[in-house]
């Protein structure tokens, strides 16, 4: 029996079988990185699991002088993603003394709110609250 790849009967007409690589010769990964740029799946794990900030968010953090040192991230990124595994669509995620309000499913950062002005916020549209 042959492999229908390799039967050009079974090959529609105007579409070449794909080709293997011979013994030798590099994968389109092996190509990619050759010709010098990353492959889909190294750009894929740099940015997986990166929370983004809307604009509201940056300009709340920079007016009220909100820590976000590469621990503070680390943080609200392993809680959005606690966040994610329970299936929350919409969270608080508390780190330390300011809370993030965090849209899970489009992994953004919506606001932030520290502890000064806590007291006049009331979260609303929120299904988890995360302690990170």
């Amino acid at each position: 029996m042959t492999d229908a790849a390799h039967n050009p009967a079974l090959v529609p007409p105007g579409l070449a079988p794909a080709a293997t690589p011979a013994v030798g010769q590099t994968s389109g990964a092996d190509s990619a990185r050759r010709l010098g740029g990353p492959t889909f799946q190294e750009i894929f794990r740099q940015h997986a699991g990166k929370l983004q900030f809307s604009q509201h968010a940056l300009q709340r953090i920079e007016r009220r002088g909100i820590d976000l040192s590469d621990g503070t991230l680390g943080r609200l990124e392993a809680g959005a993603a606690r966040a994610a595994s329970k299936g929350s669509r919409d969270s608080v995620v508390f780190v330390d003394n300011t809370a993030f309000v965090v849209s899970v499913r489009n992994q953004t950062v919506i606001t932030a709110v520290d502890r000064e002005h806590m007291r006049e916020h009331v979260f609303t549209n929120i299904d988890s609250a995360v302690i990170a």
